[in-house]
């Protein structure tokens, strides 16, 4: 019997291993996005620190120096937030961007392996064919000789 050999073989490797690097950028992609959105929840964490300090500060006794130096310190935290937020951002779209691409390389993937299916499928397609135009010939040439 033949044997099958997929004459694109190459190429669905290729779309294997750019399958592959898609999925290990998607997944950094998607690490570096928690690591941003991590440092974010710890700026509001330290900005709510600082806002109650402030209310301490405001409700006990009062000293002006230190409700200043709480309330700079706020405003700094916000700075600091906005800036986060927008390296968070900058995240969501680089793994929106590697999503994109990583469903793009699985079509092509997906493609090559139909692809491969069919020629498969003529394949076999093939050899019934061959197996019954032998068949053929063996029935025709028993059928055709004399017999004795």
């Amino acid at each position: 019997m033949a044997k099958f050999i997929y004459r694109m073989q190459n190429i669905l490797d290729i779309k294997l291993k750019l399958e592959s690097q898609a999925k290990i950028a998607y997944s950094q992609a998607n690490a570096a996005l928690r690591e941003e959105e991590a440092k974010l929840l710890k700026l509001f964490e330290r900005k709510n620190a600082y806002d109650n300090r402030a209310k301490e500060l405001v409700e006990g006794k009062i000293d002006l120096l230190e409700i200043k130096k709480c309330r700079q310190a706020i405003e700094s935290m916000k700075v600091l937030i906005r800036r986060q937020m927008m390296q968070v951002q900058v995240a969501e779209k680089n793994v929106e961007a590697a999503r994109q691409k990583l469903e793009e390389v699985m079509k092509e993937r997906k493609t090559q392996e139909k692809l491969r299916e069919k020629d498969f499928e003529d394949f076999k397609q093939q050899l019934v064919q061959e197996d019954n135009k032998v068949v053929d010939e063996l029935v025709s040439y028993s059928y055709g000789r004399p017999k004795k």
